[in-house]
Parts: structure tokens; C-alpha cells; sequence
């Protein structure tokens, strides 16, 4: 256990999100050691604000640094959000979309009813396993409720936020210059490495040598400090998933707020649809090898039902990550790091969770130098990536769309053995939670239900040869008296919009 840090400067290159995300916990949890904490951040990089969802994770982060909602959810234009909606990933008509949720305690009552008819529904019953109807969080999307229990209310249900993520920068910014951390605006020219290859300094564009005993690569897909001046292996996902690109727009907010994001399936990839209090965030993500940006621009257009003068921007990404994320005296967080296509909004999860996992490593190192326990850092994020990896490539491999070429190529490949073991569990009608237990899934972001929710929602089962009447009687599931108990627990809950304005007014 350490008593001090083994660093008395930390230097941050890139600021946007991650970058003032790491400061602002660095600051924060290392407030009572002597330790100088500078952003270094180019103006000549610009952000792109299109509006950003997160996992649930984020509020415990948030919670961590002692920052409540009323104060940063007004001020970066944010909603809260109980999910994500699927639409058109699946030809089958019963099953043209699902949503995925994030849980309530109250979801614990019909768990096994729907687990159950999962069960029922591969032995080839005619019954009720799409996850909407047993999910409070559906319920409360679709009234466009706020995913906030009252006061005295005794159920807890997880929840995360859409936001602008150029405001919320500007936000945690200052709350980081008011915890102590420095900033200089520099673009750096060139990176000084020691003799056993670790950074030295950084020379800025106006010939200053700034050195540090550490840093925080923030930089982006540019990753210019893990990536390119320690050249750290990139294992790429680009044979798994397809996606590479993206074409972006805000559009005019409607007048009352959804509380989830919306995802649609469009020829060569998918839509997003984010709402935020002023505007929304819209997106297409797909693959240049199938569409090109123009014709994706157009395809977009038309699904917006934008005119031809609407403006969009358009995004390279790569999907992947380096083989470790902490490498000799630099920790990578954000892009430069790794990304994972935005379809779940595990971006500021994995940006969140290395910097808050670094501070326990360092925390808990049984060396002086604090690298102790940096090997088990970089298994456990690898881990991390593997296994998202593994759930974003699944809604691929569970389409059956059947109209383009991108369609049949995003299902043709060979899965991961740990992918091939729980398809082909759920296709024998076997209990995928235990495969899940066993390979350690499910003690990562998305748990039992998310997997569950995912092969159901898209109709991954075999045709049903029986009807719901050959079924005994005590096996069939009163489906009335779900439908009854998940709208009445939803009327506990407020209208999103009323639920927002209470923010600005605590």
C-alpha cells in the first residue's frame, strides 16, 4: 500500500472529455498528496459536438468527485437516459424492434417468467419472449418518463445520461482548475524518451521542453504517446467489426424529451438519435467498404427528411485497442487508448474505468515506483475491450437482414471461441447466464439480462411448432398481470421534461 505517490508531476496531453476527466479524478483522489497535475491541450484540434450517451457507470463516477446532477446536467444541455432502442436489425416482423434497458430492481419480479419463456420459446412454444413487456425501463421510455425513483421509493433502477460532450469538458474544466490542475494551451512538436524508452518531456511547437515523472495519453486516435513514441501493438477489431466511418448532424429538439437513445439500422450500418434538452445528436455510422461518404451522406439525408442544404460532418474511426493501456510511464484514456464503435456507449465507460482503475493500481502497489500492479491493469482492460468486443459483434451476428451486402457480410465471419460457445449455447436452448459466469462475461459492463435481451429482442429462435394451448397450464405466463404490474410501477416516475426542469430549479 502506497503511504505517498510516486509522482510529483503529471502531465495530461489533450484535453476534450478524457483529458479533463482524468484531471478532475486525479485531483481529486490524490487531493492530499503534493502532486502537480498540467493539461496540455492544442487549440488547433477541434471537437465535434453531436451529443453523447453513457453506460450507468458514469454515475458513480460523477459521485466520486462529489459533482451532483443539478449542477452539471443543466449546464451541459443533458438528459437522462433508461436505454436504447433497436429498430430494423431484424427482418422478422415480430421482432422489427427491442429495447435495451438498463434495470430496475422491480425488473427482479417477472425475471424468471422471462427467462422461462426464453426457454419455452426454443423448445418451439408460441409464447411471449420479447424482453419489452417485462422491462420497466421500456415502459418508462415509451411514456417518456425520467428513470428517477421518489424520494422514499424502494427500488433502486440504474439509469445513465445523454449530454453535450464539448459543454461537459468546458464544465469539468473548470471544476479541474479549481481543484489545482494547470492548463497551457500548446501544440506539441516532438516527444523526448529516456534510455529505457520511457517519456522524458514534450516539446511544444514554440520550442519548450516540459517534463514530467508521468503522463496521461489524451490525444485521441493520433495516440501520440502509447502509440507512436512507445509503439505499443494495436490489435485491430477491423475483421469483426465493419463499421468506419460516420456522418454526423444536430437537428431541432421535439416538444417533450425521449428518455432513451434510438438506434436504426439503416443499408450499410446504423443511425443514432440522442436527444439532448436543446437539440438532438444524430449520426451514421458505416463501413466505407460497402458505402461510400457520399452516397452514406444522402442515405442519412433521406432518413432525417433534411434538405439538401443541411450540413453534415463526417468521422474516420478505428476500431480496436493497443495491448496495454499503461505502458512504462504513460497511461492512455479515451481514443488514444482503443475505441469500440459507439453502438452501446461504451466510450466514457472505458475512459472512466482506466483512469478510476489506475488510481487503485497505483493505490494498492506494493512497490515504491507504483508499478506493482501495472500487468494485472493491463489484463484486466484487455479483458474489458474482449469482452464488449464480444457484445457489440453479437447484435451483428444476431441480424437477419438480408437486403444488402453489408447485412450479410456483418454476420459471415468466425466469432471469438468465447462469442462461438454462448451462440451456440442459446441456439441448443442451454442456460447462456452460466456460460456467461464461466468465462468471466458477465463480471464486465453488460451483465446476464443485456445478453439475454439482445438475442431475444432480435428473434433469435427457431420456428415455433407449437401453440401456447399445448403448453400445462402452470407453465403459461399471465401476461396481462406483467403488462398490469410494469405500467403501474411506472407511474411512480415523472414525465422526463419535468424531471429536467426540477434540475435547474434545486
Amino acid at each position: 500500500m502506497q503511504t505517498s505517490l510516486p509522482f510529483k508531476k503529471i502531465i495530461i496531453i489533450g484535453g476534450g472529455t478524457a483529458g479533463w476527466m482524468s484531471a478532475c479524478y486525479l485531483a481529486k483522489m490524490w487531493q492530499d498528496y503534493d502532486l502537480e497535475i498540467k493539461i496540455i491541450e492544442s487549440d488547433a484540434i477541434g471537437t465535434i459536438g453531436v451529443g453523447e450517451g453513457t453506460t450507468p457507470s458514469i454515475k458513480g463516477f460523477f459521485e466520486q468527485l462529489g459533482i451532483e446532477a443539478k449542477e452539471w446536467m443543466p449546464a451541459c444541455n443533458a438528459t437522462y437516459k433508461t436505454g436504447i432502442r433497436f429498430v430494423n436489425w431484424s427482418s422478422d416482423p415480430n421482432y422489427k424492434s427491442y429495447f435495451h434497458p438498463f434495470y430496475s430492481q422491480l425488473d427482479e419480479y417477472f425475471q424468471h417468467e422471462f427467462f422461462q419463456n426464453i426457454q419455452l420459446k426454443h423448445r418451439g412454444f408460441d409464447v411471449h419472449a420479447h424482453p419489452d413487456q417485462y422491462l420497466l425501463a421500456s415502459e418508462l421510455a415509451q411514456q417518456r418518463k425520467a428513470p428517477i425513483e421518489p424520494e422514499h421509493y424502494p427500488f433502486d433502477m440504474a439509469y445513465a445520461y445523454h449530454f453535450d460532450a464539448t459543454l461537459l469538458a468546458q464544465f469539468l474544466k473548470k471544476k479541474a482548475l479549481q481543484w489545482n490542475v494547470t492548463h497551457q494551451v500548446a501544440t506539441i512538436n516532438e516527444v523526448k524518451q529516456k534510455d529505457d524508452g520511457s517519456i522524458a518531456s514534450v516539446v511544444t511547437e514554440s520550442g519548450e521542453t516540459i517534463e514530467a515523472d508521468f503522463f496521461v495519453d489524451c490525444s485521441g486516435f493520433r495516440s501520440l504517446l502509447l502509440g507512436k513514441s512507445l509503439k505499443v501493438p494495436y490489435n485491430s477489431f477491423a475483421d469483426s467489426l465493419l463499421n468506419d466511418s460516420a456522418v454526423t448532424i444536430v437537428t431541432e429538439r421535439e416538444d417533450t424529451t425521449p428518455s432513451m437513445t434510438l438506434s436504426t439500422a439503416l443499408s450499410c450500418g446504423w443511425a443514432w438519435r440522442i436527444p439532448l434538452t436543446n437539440r438532438f445528436g444524430n449520426g451514421y455510422v458505416f463501413s466505407s467498404r460497402f458505402q461510400s461518404p457520399q452516397d452514406a451522406e444522402e442515405e442519412f439525408r433521406r432518413h432525417l427528411a433534411l434538405p439538401e442544404s443541411a450540413q453534415f460532418n463526417h468521422l474516420k474511426m478505428r476500431m480496436g485497442h493497443f495491448a496495454k493501456g499503461w505502458e512504462k510511464n504513460v497511461l492512455a484514456v479515451g481514443l488514444s487508448q482503443g475505441f469500440i464503435e459507439p453502438l452501446e456507449a461504451t466510450a466514457l465507460h472505458f475512459a472512466t474505468q482506466s483512469v478510476v482503475d489506475f488510481v487503485s493500481a497505483v493505490d494498492n502497489s506494493t512497490d515504491q515506483a507504483g508499478y506493482s500492479n501495472q500487468t494485472a491493469y493491463n489484463n484486466k482492460l484487455s479483458d474489458r475491450f474482449s469482452c464488449v468486443r464480444d457484445y457489440i459483434e453479437l447484435h451483428y451476428l444476431a441480424n437477419s437482414r438480408h437486403d444488402t451486402p453489408y447485412w450479410k457480410a456483418a454476420r459471415s465471419h468466425t466469432p471469438s471461441r468465447r462469442l462461438q460457445r454462448i451462440l451456440t449455447t442459446w441456439h441448443q436452448g442451454k442456460s447462456v447466464p452460466r456460460v456467461l459466469d464461466e468465462e468471466a462475461v458477465s463480471l464486465q459492463l453488460f451483465g446476464h439480462e443485456s445478453w439475454l435481451c439482445l438475442l431475444a429482442g432480435k428473434g433469435v429462435f427457431p420456428e415455433s411448432e407449437h401453440t401456447i394451448d399445448a403448453l400445462p397450464t402452470a407453465m403459461r405466463i399471465d401476461m396481462q398481470k406483467i403488462k398490469h404490474f410494469v405500467e403501474t410501477s411506472a407511474k411512480h416516475y415523472p414525465l422526463h421534461d419535468d424531471a429536467l426542469a426540477a434540475l435547474k430549479q434545486s
